[in-house]
């Protein structure tokens, strides 16, 4: 899908002048993500490396579909995809609804009661604020065995205490994929 010619080029640029919530309220029904050639040679490298779960996956914050669809590609079972802002684009893509939720329904409790074996977040949790990632990073915790973040930064770093034990790290093309399981 041809980007919208008065959709900005440079995200980063973009969040400075609307903020993140701004951007994707402006642009989420044609977003995609510029680095999509990077998340998927990531995540091939991921779940090569540390044989990721795929039967029942959880997209978070999933964009057009960047990782739905490299994660298909992959062999994965059922993937749910959640995203507040995205999800016009990411059914136009996938072909699947995308729940509308925030990382604050989320860190509430919106998807208690709800198992996954593998959390993707590719280029979103870098995005939550501090004190935030905490309460967001212990419900997760509560889903599923296995959290998977791609994020542009050495951002967010989960700590023990938040639910998270680090078990590997990839450094591609400066994306981090950083693989966590329950601690």
């Amino acid at each position: 899908m041809p980007r919208r010619s008065d959709q900005p080029t440079a995200v980063r640029r973009a969040y400075e002048q609307y903020g993140a919530p701004g951007y994707y309220q402006r642009y989420g029904a044609t977003y995609r993500n510029p680095h999509e050639p990077i998340i998927a040679e990531l995540l091939g490298l991921a779940v090569a490396r540390w044989q990721l779960p795929l039967g029942q996956v959880l997209d978070l914050a999933c964009g057009s579909g960047e990782a739905t669809l490299v994660l298909r590609a992959l062999g994965a079972g059922t993937i749910a995809g959640i995203d507040p802002y995205t999800s016009a684009a990411y059914v136009a893509r996938t072909g699947q609804p995308a729940e509308q939720l925030d990382f604050e329904q989320i860190a509430a409790g919106a998807l208690m009661g709800r198992h996954y074996d593998l959390i993707v977040c590719s280029f979103a949790l870098h995005l939550v604020p501090l004190s935030r990632l905490p309460g967001l990073a212990v419900q997760l915790s509560l889903l599923a065995d296995t959290l998977l973040i791609l994020t542009p930064h050495k951002r967010p770093e989960l700590q023990p205490a938040w639910g998270w034990a680090l078990r590997g790290e990839l450094l591609h093309q400066r994306v981090r994929a950083r693989y966590y399981e329950r601690a």
